[in-house]
């Protein structure tokens, strides 16, 4: 079998808080192999940006610390390298295109610098070869007139263009592994049809594997080898995409589906929601986290932490209610 891309086995993050220790990530284990395209998808707070920091090194020590489990990188354990080493595998190897391109780009250099800089500082080209790249990969993601846009700042981009710059960026080292963060935030249907078609395409020739975190489960349907379903820090649900989207054995994953809009509903009738909140992580209790907004829940459910049980291959879901993929009454 081909080594996965990335592995992490068992991750723990830990978040000192006035009121007390936050389990930010518990216990979370997932793989991602050449070419394959992974989607984390859960609601905000549920741990999705910060599996993607601790994979970069970024966690903010303090308060946060990963106290537990392995992050592999092609066999590497990124949790164990030093600051230094860390430094020359994040964005070449490993690549991320963040949610807010403003914070994200240097507003005193121009956008053709910042993308340039990336490449010489991972392959050995001279500067006027990294700049031509830089035009290369503006022109790639569909910016118009690329070697003028080359030399704007970040200021004098729209919010679009300036998350096209991001993705340009990421992509210009042709990383083997790249982690997006809802990268298509925005930007306009046409733009992030053409986002998604160019991250499918660079998947298919390159082999680079893809970590998307999103909350477009039509961009999930479409493009997503496996699913990744998060809440409250851990992951209560995968398995291969059809699966996950076509037979759902979570609750929660139930109540994210049921939530998309449909175009030929009743227009009279309520959007399906999940009641309630995602619970403060300083305060999980013992059992079930998802219990307290569960439709499905009984008594057992306050009693330990539920484990992932197998629906079918490689699809499993943690929920006290599951027997051999069927949900109880």
């Amino acid at each position: 079998m081909t080594q996965p891309v990335l592995d992490i086995r068992n991750l723990k993050v830990d978040f000192m808080t006035r009121r007390g220790v936050a389990h930010v990530l518990d216990d979370v284990s997932f793989t991602v192999a050449p070419g394959e395209l992974l989607a984390i998808v859960g609601e905000s707070g549920c741990g999705k940006s910060m599996t993607a920091l601790s994979v970069l090194g970024l966690v903010p020590t303090p308060p946060g610390k990963v106290v537990g489990g392995s992050i592999l990188f092609q066999g590497r354990d990124l949790a164990q390298l030093r600051r230094s080493d860390m430094r020359k595998i994040r964005g070449g190897d490993i690549a991320m295109i963040f949610q807010e391109p403003m914070t994200s780009l240097n507003p005193v250099f121009t956008c053709g610098e910042q993308i340039a800089e990336a490449v010489r500082l991972h392959q050995n080209v001279s500067p006027g070869a990294a700049h031509a790249r830089a035009v290369e990969m503006l022109r790639a993601v569909g910016i118009p007139e690329p070697e003028l846009r080359a030399n704007a700042y970040p200021h004098q981009l729209s919010g679009g263009m300036r998350q096209r710059v991001m993705i340009a960026m990421a992509l210009s080292c042709q990383p083997r592994l790249l982690i997006a963060d809802e990268p298509t935030t925005a930007l306009d249907v046409t733009v992030q049809a053409q986002i998604f078609s160019l991250l499918d395409e660079l998947r298919h020739k390159t082999g680079t594997a893809i970590v998307l975190i999103t909350h477009d489960m039509g961009a999930v349907a479409e493009m997503a080898d496996k699913v990744a379903v998060m809440y409250a820090g851990r992951i209560i649900e995968q398995g291969p995409a059809d699966a996950v989207l076509d037979s759902p054995g979570h609750p929660y994953t139930r109540g994210l589906l049921a939530s998309i809009p449909r175009v030929y509903a009743d227009p009279d009738a309520d959007l399906p929601e999940i009641p309630g909140i995602v619970p403060a992580l300083t305060d999980l209790g013992r059992g079930c986290a998802f219990e307290p907004r569960c439709p499905l829940a009984i008594n057992a459910c306050h009693a330990a932490q539920p484990r992932h049980v197998a629906m079918s291959a490689n699809h499993s879901a943690a929920c006290i209610r599951l027997k051999t993929g069927e949900v109880l009454a």
